[in-house]
C-alpha cells in the first residue's frame, strides 16, 4: 500500500517533490507544542499549485491515507503532527504573494507565504496586514488554520476578521472558492469563516484573500508598572473604553518581565526600587497617522494610568519599545528555554481577567505548581506558562484552569487552537450537542475522515 501511494503521489507532483525515509527531516514530524511527541509521516509531499493539492487529496482519499497540512510548523497545539502512516502536505513551495491590490486594500497570497514576507510586500505600498501572532516566520496558511491572533487583536481583531475569501481543496479533491475582494456579503452559508480555525480538518487552504490597512506613520509605547496583578487587570477595561484606541494592550507579570528582558539583554532603565515593588506591568502601544494625535493620546493614557494606580510611567524610545515588544512576542521561547512543561492560552471576558488570574494562582498552589503569565489583556486572552513535570498532576491542573475559564464565560483557547494537546479537555468540557454538530460538519467536508484525523475531534 505504501509503495502504491507513493507512486501515485509521484504522478501528481513528481517523484523529486516527495520525501520518504531518511529524506524526511525531523521538523516535518512536529510543531512547537511542548506536550506532544514528534511522529514521522509516511511521506512529505511538496505541491506547487491547487491542482497538485487536489491530485494529492484524490490519491489520499482513494487509499484512505491521513493527510496533515503544514506551513512553518510554528503552531503550539500539535495540529501539525502527522498520523503514523500518513502524508504531510507541506506548502513550503506555495509561497508567493500573488497580488497586492492597492485600490481595494487587499492581498492575495498562497498558504506558504510567511508574515515577514507579506510585511515586506505590503510595506512597499504603504499598507500593512495587522495580525502578528508573535512569530513572523509563521505562514498565512497556518494562521488561517488556527485563526491566529496576537497582540494587535485588541484593535484589529484576529485572523477571521481579516480574511475576505479563500480557495480551498476538499478531501475529495474538489476545489472551492469562497468570498472575494468584498467589503461584505450575505449570500448563503459563510464557508470562509467555517474553514478558518478548523485546523486542517475540513479543507486545505491553497489561497487567501486578506484585508490590508494604511500603514500608520507614528507610534508611542507606554510601560506602566503596578503593585499588583489585580490593579493591572482592573485597569485594562478602563484603557479600552478611554477612547485612545490602543494598538497593543498587554499585561506581563513581574517574573515573566524579568525573564524576557534578561533573555533579550534588554535594559529599560527602570530603577531597582520600582522593579522590586511591581508585581505586574501594562504595555500599551498607540499609533496614528498624525504625530499630534499620538502625543495627545499618550498624555491622556498617562493621566488615566496614574489615576488607576501605576507606580510610574515610561514612554519608551522607539528602539527600546521595539525590543520590548519583540521580547514579549518571544515569551513562548523564553518559557520553553527555562523548562515550562506546557503553555495555554485561555480567553475570558475582558472584565473577568482579575478573577481568572486569582483562580489560576489558587489552582497552581493547590497542585504544587508554578503558573506564570502574560497576555493580550485587551481581548481577554491570558497566556500561562505551566511548570509541573508530573503528567498526571499537570493534567488535573490544566483541566481545572480550563474549567475556571469556562465558568467565567471563557473558552479553552483564544488563538493557539485545540490541536492534539487540548483535544481531551475540549471534548470533555464542551456541550455534547455542540461536539456532535461539529462531527456532522466534519463528515460533510471530509466523508472518509482523512484530513488531520485526531486533531480537534476523535480520529
Amino acid at each position: 500500500m505504501s509503495n502504491d501511494v507513493i507512486a501515485a503521489l509521484g504522478e501528481v507532483v513528481g517523484q523529486d517533490q516527495i520525501l520518504t525515509g531518511d529524506r524526511i527531516g525531523e521538523d516535518y514530524g512536529h510543531d512547537e507544542a511542548l506536550s506532544q511527541l514528534p511522529r514521522p509521516p509516511l511521506a512529505v509531499v511538496r505541491p506547487t499549485s491547487s491542482a497538485e493539492v487536489s491530485g494529492v487529496l484524490r490519491v489520499a482519499s482513494a487509499h484512505g491515507v491521513p493527510v496533515t497540512a503544514r506551513g512553518s510548523g510554528s503552531g503550539l497545539s500539535g495540529a501539525a503532527i502527522p498520523e503514523p502512516g500518513g502524508v504531510v502536505v507541506s506548502f513550503e513551495r506555495m509561497n508567493r504573494v500573488l497580488e497586492i491590490d492597492v485600490e481595494n486594500h487587499v492581498a492575495v497570497v498562497q498558504p506558504g507565504v510567511t508574515l515577514l514576507e507579506l510585511e515586506e510586500a505590503t510595506a512597499e505600498h504603504g499598507l500593512a496586514y495587522p495580525v502578528y501572532p508573535g512569530e513572523l516566520s509563521s505562514s498565512l496558511g497556518g494562521n488561517v488554520a488556527t485563526n491566529a491572533g496576537g497582540m494587535r487583536a485588541v484593535r484589529y481583531g484576529v485572523t477571521r476578521s481579516q480574511v475576505l475569501g479563500l480557495e480551498a481543496v476538499l478531501a475529495t479533491g474538489e476545489v472551492i472558492r469562497t468570498g472575494g475582494k468584498l467589503a461584505k456579503a450575505s449570500t448563503g452559508y459563510d464557508l470562509t469563516q467555517l474553514i478558518i480555525g478548523s485546523e486542517g480538518t475540513l479543507a486545505l487552504v491553497t489561497e487567501a484573500t486578506l484585508r490590508l490597512y494604511p500603514r500608520a506613520a507614528h507610534q508611542a509605547t507606554v510601560l506602566a508598572p503596578f503593585r499588583t496583578v489585580d490593579e493591572v487587570a482592573h485597569a485594562v477595561p478602563k484603557v479600552v473604553t478611554s477612547g485612545v484606541g490602543p494598538l497593543i494592550l498587554e499585561y506581563i507579570d513581574a517574573l515573566t518581565m524579568a525573564a524576557i528582558t534578561h533573555a533579550q539583554q534588554l535594559d529599560l532603565g527602570i530603577p531597582a526600587e520600582i522593579r522590586e515593588s511591581a508585581q505586574a506591568y501594562l504595555l500599551v502601544m498607540l499609533e496614528d497617522q498624525h504625530q499630534d494625535r499620538v502625543e495627545q493620546d499618550t498624555q491622556q493614557l498617562g493621566e488615566l494610568l496614574t489615576e488607576l494606580g501605576a507606580v510610574d510611567l515610561y514612554v519608551l524610545p522607539g528602539h527600546s519599545a521595539r525590543r520590548l515588544v519583540e521580547a514579549r512576542e518571544k515569551a513562548f521561547w523564553t518559557a520553553k528555554a527555562v523548562g515550562a512543561n506546557d503553555i495555554i492560552d485561555v480567553v475570558v471576558p475582558r472584565a473577568s481577567i482579575p478573577e481568572f488570574l486569582r483562580l489560576s494562582t489558587e489552582i497552581a498552589q493547590r497542585h504544587g505548581s508554578t503558573v506564570l503569565g502574560c497576555g493580550h489583556a485587551g481581548d481577554g486572552n491570558v497566556h500561562l506558562s505551566v511548570f509541573q513535570p508530573d503528567d498526571e498532576v499537570r493534567s488535573v491542573l490544566l483541566r481545572e484552569l480550563f474549567e475556571a475559564s469556562m465558568k467565567l464565560g471563557g473558552l479553552i483557547s483564544g488563538e493557539h487552537g485545540i490541536g492534539r494537546s487540548k483535544k481531551r479537555y475540549f471534548l470533555e468540557l464542551t456541550d455534547p450537542t455542540t461536539i456532535e454538530l461539529m462531527r456532522r460538519v466534519k463528515r460533510a467536508f471530509d466523508p472518509e475522515g482523512i484530513l488531520n484525523p485526531g486533531v480537534l475531534l476523535e480520529a
